[in-house]
C-alpha cells in the first residue's frame, strides 16, 4: 500500500482518497491565497475574489487529478472529460458561493473561515462525482 502512495497512479479507492486530498490540499493553498491577495490587496468583492480563486485551484487540482491521482479514466476525449470536470465544478463553484455568502452575511463570520468551511463541504462532492463519472 505505501508503493500506491507515490507518484504512481492507482485504482486503489483508499489511496485515490488519500492522494485526491493531497492534490486538493495543494490546489486549496492556490484557492485560498488567491482568494486573500485578491479581497484583501486589490480589494475586489469577497464573493467574486472567491470565484476567481476557485476556478485557480479547479485547474490546478484537475492537472494533479491527471497527472498523480486517478489510475484509470472512463473518457478517451480528453476535451469532454475536462468539460464534465469543470461541470462538476461549477456545481462546486455554487456551492463554495453560497456557503460562504451565508456564513459570512448571515452567521457573520469572517470570509476565509467561510471559506474553510465551504472548502470541507465541496471536496465530498467534488471527489465522488468526479471518482464514479469521470475516472472509474
Amino acid at each position: 500500500m505505501l508503493k500506491e502512495l507515490r507518484l504512481k497512479k492507482s485504482n486503489n479507492l483508499f489511496v485515490q482518497s488519500f492522494k485526491y486530498a493531497l492534490a486538493g490540499g495543494i490546489a486549496f493553498v492556490v484557492d485560498f491565497y488567491a482568494l486573500y491577495l485578491l479581497t484583501n490587496y486589490l480589494h475586489i468583492h469577497y464573493l467574486t475574489s472567491a470565484a476567481i480563486s476557485y476556478m485557480l485551484g479547479s485547474a490546478v487540482h484537475y492537472a494533479l487529478s491527471i497527472l498523480f491521482v486517478f489510475g484509470s479514466r472512463s473518457l478517451e476525449n480528453q476535451t469532454l472529460e475536462f468539460t464534465i470536470f469543470a461541470l462538476i465544478g461549477l456545481v462546486g463553484l455554487g456551492l463554495n458561493e453560497g456557503i460562504m455568502w451565508f456564513f459570512t452575511e448571515k452567521m457573520g463570520v469572517y470570509y476565509l473561515y467561510s471559506k474553510l468551511i465551504a472548502t470541507f463541504c465541496i471536496f465530498f462532492w467534488n471527489f465522488s462525482t468526479r471518482k464514479f463519472i469521470l475516472f472509474r
